[in-house]
């Protein structure tokens, strides 16, 4: 069969007959997309190897044989009584009490991961729900939501951190004792800084997709609120969900560090990166490897944290031809 291509062209082209054409489901068009971009695979496989060794983190210390990351050796000193640099018996040296910062380490990715994951599925499930409601009614509703959003984000984050952190870390905590000082400090405060930003951009989408020709069609069946918000606004919203829940965990993971760091998260002995990087802040000079190690692994888990968000939004992106 040929069909010419203009009236003004001689050529034709042969259009195959017979034989099904296979449709690709979403999935599989995300995929095809993601697979391409190499750079969001690798950081990808690097997060699933951490979240591995998160897990695993005493499995993997005993089964290298080191000490535990609470485990004091002034033995493994220098002579100086100063922290020791790599060695056989310490891949990454020991801190200024002897303690092997490969152990240290690992359980510092238990700590960052668990606050991160946690505090951001509290945010995104928070801002989500709050979001679609501002959106979807509007009124006086995404008056006062929207207002409450603006005044959460006027406080400056890290101040506002720092004055809840510190007040839930005295005595028994906040709320009557209900969050106590430590990881559930972190994921409180966290979590209240995070949630207006994707409250924000979950509000402006069912703003404007309530307008849309679906939604429409959907109360005019009969339709209820709950009916058309459930099952007509939020599966079109997973793919925003997603691609800025990735993009709110790094900047979690980095919150995290930084208030332990300024002495207001995890408290010692725990390990923790930002911890572990304020204690080695005055010995850096003499024991580079002390800040180094928790500092490189901060850094590489926030870059494929972000590498991996750029990838979900160009595979995610109907528009992109990857």
């Amino acid at each position: 069969m040929s069909v010419a291509l203009h009236p003004d062209e001689a050529q034709s082209v042969d259009i195959p007959t017979g034989g099904p054409v296979a449709a690709l489901s979403p999935m599989q068009l995300f995929w095809r997309r993601f697979k391409k971009d190499r750079v969001a695979l690798v950081s990808l496989g690097f997060i699933v190897l951490l979240i591995f060794v998160a897990i695993f983190a005493p499995l993997i210390v005993k089964a290298l044989g080191l000490p535990g990351p609470y485990q004091q050796n002034i033995n493994a000193l220098d002579a100086f009584g100063q922290p020791a640099g790599p060695s056989s018996a310490h891949l990454m040296g020991v801190d200024d009490l002897g303690r092997d910062i490969f152990s240290r380490v690992l359980y510092g990715a238990r700590v960052s991961l668990e606050v991160a994951f946690i505090s951001t599925g509290i945010a995104v499930v928070v801002g989500v729900t709050l979001g679609m409601i501002a959106g979807y009614f509007r009124g006086w509703i995404d008056t006062f939501l929207s207002r409450l959003m603006d005044i959460v984000l006027a406080f400056p984050i890290l101040l506002l951190a720092i004055g809840l952190a510190s007040a839930c870390s005295l005595g028994k905590g906040c709320l009557g004792g209900a969050v106590k000082p430590g990881i559930p400090v972190l994921v409180l405060v966290i979590a209240l800084a995070s949630w207006p930003y994707i409250g924000r951009i979950i509000r402006g989408q069912v703003l404007s997709m309530r307008e849309k020709e679906f939604i429409e069609a959907s109360r005019s069946l009969g339709a209820g609120h709950r009916r058309v918000i459930f099952r007509e606004i939020l599966p079109n919203l997973v793919a925003p969900i997603i691609v800025y829940t990735t993009l709110i965990l790094p900047t979690n993971v980095l919150f995290e560090a930084a208030l332990s760091y300024l002495g207001v998260g995890v408290q010692p002995p725990t390990a923790s990166w930002g911890q572990m990087i304020a204690a080695a802040t005055p010995v850096f000079d003499s024991a580079w490897w002390y800040m180094f190690f928790p500092g490189i692994a901060l850094v590489l888990t926030v870059l494929a944290f972000n590498l991996v968000g750029d990838g979900l939004q160009d595979a995610l992106n109907p528009r992109s031809d990857r």
